[in-house]
């Protein structure tokens, strides 16, 4: 079994090494966060996601998996090192690389034979080149003559999903420029590998661009539905059948065709914009990602201007808002929709009642702006209670099955905005109540 640093232990570096320690591998995990790695330590996961507190206890437990903020250690003492650092945006929307550089400057000051380099960071084309251009480079300045190799590797985790993700993906992704690096790598991912999981060996600017052009067209595939489900309320077409149809065709398939609110998270935004990027600098436009872009944060507003609609005015209006994380099964709220949507509300006058069961936390900062406007409540009928109306933007499970009865009982309005598209909007009218959906 190979020895492995994993260098971050955010989502996608505390994920993959969990996973890789439950292979059967010793891991390594490294941040310079001391708080994070002490928590680690203590059993404490700094993400929510479902089913990976059980694996990081387990084999923290039998010592597969250990944490440090240790770099010169790992990197000595291991033969793959994973690079699993954040990419945020740079001002021009670029994929910013100092952390990933950083790391890579730290592993070549620190190596002490041949090592497989593996980027597991969503990085722009050219990336692995420059990484290995760095590391060769200082390798020279010491005097040493090291052999190594550098190896694309992206990750496809869902949010919320991960676990089933890593251990059960469509495919593997290996960038690398030697037989030797596609070994090792097999090595790595060995149980995946005689389970027969597709493998895609290429080379590492391959590699680097399947990252974005599959969650590029996610993403556009995502804005499509939703702007036939707004054609779909003005003509009475229904974008849920529409959706249903369509996906039954094989070449379409129906993953990704839910009408909402718009996209959001780590990946999908951050991804687009990167992709603009890299196409602007050599030369050329991916228009149709470029409109993604644009039609999506439409869509956010859009959710405003249904409720605007409905009410004309929304001064001293009271509004339950139903999830806040841009997804289910995750306390992750980058670029979630309701960044937007809630202080566009706040803006027109409304007061908020909000509920989400992981939101809660990092909501309560993201929007402090919104003061006294915004109240966080501890449960869905707590949020309902004595309101206008209620929004649902997140699809948590605990949502889907709402008490209707009790939701009168608790003042809860005859408004409803299922914006997750989760009701029958008949069963709704019928049960009196005001419902309006996305496209139905």
């Amino acid at each position: 079994m190979a020895k492995i640093a994993v260098i971050g232990t955010g989502y996608v570096g505390l994920v993959s090494g969990a996973i890789l320690s439950d292979f059967g591998h010793t891991i390594t995990c490294v941040d310079i966060d001391q708080n994070k790695i002490n928590e680690l330590k203590n059993g404490v996961i700094p993400i929510y996601e479902p089913g990976l507190q059980s694996i990081v206890q387990k084999n923290y437990y039998y010592k597969r998996l250990s944490f440090s903020t240790n770099i010169k250690e790992a990197v000595q003492s291991n033969d793959v090192i994973f690079i699993a650092v954040g990419t945020p945006p740079a001002e021009d929307g670029s994929a910013d690389l100092k952390y990933v550089l950083d790391v890579a400057k730290n592993i070549a000051e620190y190596m002490n034979g041949y090592k497989v380099i593996v980027n597991k960071s969503t990085v722009p084309v050219g990336t692995g080149q420059k990484v290995k251009s760095i590391i060769r480079d200082i390798i020279e300045s010491r005097q040493e003559d090291f052999s190594f190799d550098i190896v694309s590797n992206p990750e496809f985790l869902r949010e919320g999903s991960a676990v089933q993700d890593f251990t059960h993906p469509d495919r593997v992704v290996i960038g690398a420029e030697s037989h030797r690096a596609f070994d090792v790598m097999k090595e790595v991912y060995r149980v995946l590998y005689i389970n027969e999981t597709p493998f895609v060996e290429t080379n590492i600017e391959t590699a680097e661009m399947i990252k974005y052009a599959s969650n590029a067209f996610l993403a556009m595939k995502i804005t499509f539905i939703n702007e036939i489900a707004n054609v779909c309320e003005k003509v009475g077409a229904d974008v849920q059948k529409v959706a249903k149809a369509m996906g039954q065709d094989g070449r379409i398939s129906p993953k990704f065709l839910h009408a909402g609110p718009g996209y959001g998270g780590s990946c999908f935004p951050k991804d687009t914009v990167a992709l603009t990027k890299i196409a602007k600098d050599n030369g050329e436009r991916v228009s149709l990602i470029e409109a993604t872009i644009e039609a999506n944060e439409r869509q956010k507003l859009r959710m405003v201007d249904k409720i605007v609609s409905a009410f004309g005015d929304l001064k001293d209006k009271t509004i339950a808002i139903l999830g806040v994380t841009f997804k289910p099964n995750t306390d992750d709220m980058r670029d979630a929709p309701s960044l937007v949507i809630l202080p566009e509300l706040v803006k027109r006058g409304a007061r908020l009642n909000v509920f989400d069961p992981e939101g809660i936390k990092e909501g309560a900062w993201r929007f402090k702006h919104l003061g006294d406007h915004i109240k966080w409540c501890s449960n869905t009928y707590e949020a309902i209670q004595n309101t206008d109306a209620t929004v649902i933007l997140t699809e948590w499970n605990e949502f889907r099955n709402l008490d209707f009865d009790k939701l009168r009982a608790v003042g809860g309005s005859q408004y409803f905005f299922d914006f997750r598209n989760i009701y029958n909007k008949q069963t709704m009218l019928e049960k009196g109540f005001k419902y309006i959906g996305v496209g139905v």
